[in-house]
């Protein structure tokens, strides 16, 4: 699984397990743009792994043009993107409109704007990887998900559809991340009651930890991965049904 000399450009790179990729590039030799909403936060988890800090915010087009650019104008080149950054809004099927178009911006269209501005790099290169991280819950169902859960499923099938369009340079292919222990599971990691009932509702018994889906995104970007496209692999502990119940009430 090697990609040393590889660029690796990681969203939401600053915390959870877009840092804990950033981090596994870092040690296998890739050259790292290390990507997230706050320039601070980007410098501050940069620096020890000596990685390129560029804040962008992935919702606005703009933002992803100008994070290609910069990547561009610094390495040369972009050999793999990893489309990390997401919003989870907790809200069922009357979740606000504005937090809909939020919740598609973010966890879709960013997607769609990164393959947008970095593959015509990776066509003139001759090869590129990109691997978009979705969730279990968008294939998944549990009350209070409808938002975040549709933007999910529409991921994975736009992930499918992208690794179509983009053969044979360009491979392109998704994990299905499970419950992973990062700060966007603060009150299960903090309260012994939420977090057993999820542990014991996931078959490996267990949380998933942040360079559990680092791995996988290690292997799917490297050349062990050179026959493998438009797949969603699911890291989520055996999930075959969501493991938390929100508990909400009937309309």
């Amino acid at each position: 699984m090697d990609v040393n000399g590889k660029v690796a450009v990681v969203t939401g790179g600053a915390s959870g397990i877009g840092l804990a990729l950033c981090t596994r590039f870092a040690k296998e030799g890739a050259q790292v743009v290390l990507s997230d909403l706050d320039q601070d936060a980007c410098n501050r988890h940069a620096a020890p792994i000596a990685a390129l800090p560029i804040a962008a915010d992935v919702g606005r087009e703009e933002d992803i043009q100008n994070l290609v650019t910069a990547t561009i104008d610094h390495f040369g080149r972009i050999d793999l993107f990893v489309s990390n950054a997401g919003i989870g809004i907790d809200g069922g099927i009357d979740t606000p409109t504005d937090k809909w178009r939020k919740i598609i911006d973010v966890n879709l269209l960013s997607q769609v704007f990164a393959a947008k501005y970095a593959v015509p790099h990776m066509l003139e290169q001759g090869e590129g990887a990109i691997v978009n991280i979705s969730s279990a819950i968008g294939r998944l169902r549990d009350r209070g998900f409808s938002a975040y859960g549709t933007a999910k499923a529409a991921l994975s099938h736009l992930t499918r559809l992208m690794a179509a369009d983009l053969a044979p340079k360009v491979r392109v292919n998704g994990i299905a991340v499970g419950s992973i222990a990062t700060s966007a599971l603060e009150t299960v990691l903090t309260d012994d009651g939420i977090r057993t009932q999820m542990v014991d509702g996931t078959p490996l018994k267990r949380l998933g930890q942040p360079d559990d889906i680092a791995l996988c995104v290690l292997y799917l970007a490297s050349p062990a991965a050179s026959f493998v496209t438009g797949k969603i692999f699911e890291v989520d502990g055996g999930l075959e049904e969501a493991n938390l119940a929100l508990g909400l009430p009937d309309l």
